[in-house]
């Protein structure tokens, strides 16, 4: 069943067709090391997640490169505001090395805890200079750099198409813009290696032919990618906020240092999660909930991955605590219904199981519709004609893309205080003690759990 993406590149949804049979190249934007993630950005993740795990679904072999940014990157992709490391720092009154090397730990294990699949090569900004020093060399033989104020410059007027990701109307973006750094030649143009700082003095420093300096943050990710994934690879993914400036600048350095066009077949980028008012969550806006917020008022972090399911990647996903308990019932009442299905017996076939499969990759195959990916896996769970093995031979297929983690899913063992207050309850009901039976629920549910009465004695389960 063939699987489509929609490319910003055009516009419009496409048939996928890798470079190569041999394997598929995909560049996924990693977070600027100065703080925790917050969930807005670890949707962006879980989409990286999804796109992966469709690719592996219809066999693609994949080789997976993330960025982690530990240095260059401004509190504005236009070469403007603090620098991000040295806010951390000073926030922190640590080293930018320490707070790369912290917030890099914090973010894999938020990773770890969403079921997100590890990339093949994680890659820091700061083990690769002599890569960034490299591309930049390239770019200044060609033709395509100036040197002014101390620092190398992208020359945009020598690309023809720059801007081509974005759609942009340069003439009508000059005439808006404003022009802050005086050594530009052009609005659009763009640091590619600093050695005179527009903040405080910057601890990571290295050696360069323009004198000692750091990169800018553009330029990382051509490097590495060009490097792990070759001259041109398949699918470069990010932010909606990356595409007018971070992306359309990758692509005017790369596909002007080595002459490839498409440099990146398919661009895919995910919408934003929004808080209420439509605001936009921000690191830099100090307004962000981390993983562990939520874990702190007792969601599981597979209650975000559901919620984020529930949701196209291509549309704004509106946060309320509202929606995330409704994804954290409907993800224990699968839990619960997975149970049940594993107790089953008999063999799945998988001639029945035939419709639900090919309707389900049919959707996530149709640029990942996770939305009714799901709503075909809760139809599924309907279907009374299905035998129950093979439900749940279906489920684990499913959630080979889903990522929830579903063949884990084991019976708790009920603590001994619950089951002494479950059974002195059922005393208490066989007495027609009812008070004291209402006291006894009470206190379960304040434990975690919920108890239901059956005609053979009581049913425990954990909310």
């Amino acid at each position: 069943m063939p699987l489509t993406v929609y490319n910003t590149l055009t516009r419009t949804k496409e048939l996928f067709v890798p470079l190569r049979k041999k394997e598929v190249g995909l560049y996924t934007c990693g977070p600027t090391v100065y703080n925790y993630v917050h969930i807005g950005n670890l949707r962006a993740y879980l989409f990286d997640d999804t796109l992966k795990r469709t690719l592996l679904f219809n066999k693609y072999p994949v080789k997976h490169v993330m960025n982690i940014t530990d240095v260059g990157h401004l509190t504005s992709d236009e070469d403007e505001g603090e620098d991000k490391m040295l806010k951390g720092a000073l926030r922190e009154k640590k080293t930018v090395w320490e707070i790369a090397e912290f917030y890099t730990d914090a973010f894999l294990g938020n990773m770890k805890k969403l079921n997100i699949l590890s990339p093949d090569i994680f890659c820091k900004a700061t083990d690769h200079i002599t890569e960034q020093i490299a591309l930049i060399q390239k770019l200044e033989h060609k033709g395509f750099t100036y040197f002014k104020g101390g620092n190398v410059y992208f020359d945009t007027s020598q690309v023809d198409d720059y801007g081509k990701l974005a759609q942009l109307d340069l003439s009508a973006e000059t005439r808006g813009r404003v022009q802050k750094d005086s050594n530009k030649k052009n609005p659009h143009d763009f640091v590619l290696w600093f050695t005179k700082s527009k903040f405080q003095e910057q601890e990571m420093k290295w050696p360069s032919p323009w004198g000692v300096g750091y990169p800018g943050w553009h330029i990382e990710c051509s490097a590495m990618s060009i490097k792990y994934l070759g001259k041109q690879f398949d699918i470069h993914c990010g932010g909606i906020d990356h595409i007018p400036v971070h992306h359309s600048n990758e692509i005017a350095q790369s596909e002007a240092a080595l002459g490839k066009k498409p440099w990146v077949k398919y661009w895919l980028h995910n919408e934003f999660l929004i808080l209420g008012q439509g605001e936009k969550m921000a690191k830099s806006g100090e307004n962000f909930i981390t993983l562990a917020t939520l874990e702190e008022k007792g969601y599981h972090p597979l209650d975000f991955r559901y919620f984020c399911l529930g949701t196209h990647y291509r549309h704004p996903l509106m946060f309320s605590y509202e929606a995330l308990d409704g994804a954290r019932n409907a993800r224990k009442r699968l839990n619960e219904r997975i149970l049940e299905l594993k107790k089953a017996k008999g063999t799945a076939s998988p001639t029945k199981q035939k419709k639900y499969l090919e309707q389900f990759t049919a959707q996530i195959n149709d640029d990942l519709n996770t939305p009714q990916a799901l709503a075909t896996l809760w139809d599924l769970l309907k279907d009374d004609t299905l035998p129950a093995k093979d439900k749940y031979a279906l489920i684990l297929k499913f959630d080979t893309i889903l990522g929830l983690d579903l063949k884990k899913i084991r019976e708790g063992k009920i603590p001994p205080q619950v089951l002494r207050f479950a059974l002195e309850r059922l005393q208490a009901r066989q007495k027609k003690d009812w008070k004291k039976s209402d006291e006894l629920r009470e206190k379960i549910n304040q434990l975690g759990y919920t108890i239901g009465d059956t005609k053979d004695g009581f049913e425990l389960k954990k909310e």
